[in-house]
């Protein structure tokens, strides 16, 4: 794996946030301009995630072309408390995962894993004993990837969006 630098999101990343965000769902053919608006938590991350009492991560590789050497996001994920969340139970001592994402000429490279594990150990530390996400049923890799992690499906909800699958893991 390629040296991913994972930190904190700071203010100036939110460009680059929404860059990610947007080219990742498009990838997976998961992106609808009608529900953009759903999406609105990613231009105010500090206020929906950090002051929220949850934290927002961001990955960084060294990337390097004929123009030198450049820093670029390439991976981010989110947890935020349960009662912060409309569309999940309410729950204290719950957190959800939201906005994992990889750069799609970056994955299999190991970033979302990072990511997710990172966000694990936050989670733990500010002190919730389970952890929540939910992805469409189209993202095989990210459901692999949060089964390898130990979670487990517990339903499935049709939206106007479409069909999602959520899933939980006690820590």
């Amino acid at each position: 794996m390629a040296d991913l630098q994972i930190r904190r999101y700071e203010p100036g990343d939110e460009d680059a946030v929404w860059d990610l965000h947007e080219r990742a769902l498009r990838d997976v053919g998961a992106y609808d301009e009608a529900y953009a608006h759903l999406d609105a938590d990613l231009r105010a991350v500090e206020s929906e995630y950090l002051d929220a009492g949850g934290e927002f991560l961001v990955g960084e590789v060294e990337r390097r072309d004929a123009s030198g050497t450049d820093s670029g996001l390439v991976a981010m994920g989110a947890i935020k408390p349960s009662p912060d969340v409309d569309h999940h139970e309410s729950d204290p001592d719950t957190v959800v995962v939201r906005r994992m994402r990889v750069d799609p000429e970056q994955q299999r490279r190991g970033f979302g894993s990072a990511i997710l594990g990172e966000l694990e150990t936050r989670a733990a530390d500010l002190g919730f004993d389970r952890l929540v996400l939910d992805t469409t049923p189209d993202q095989m890799s990210a459901i692999a990837l949060y089964e390898s992690f130990g979670y487990s499906e517990v339903r499935r909800e049709s939206t106007p969006a479409g069909e999602r699958i959520v899933f939980e893991k006690h820590l």
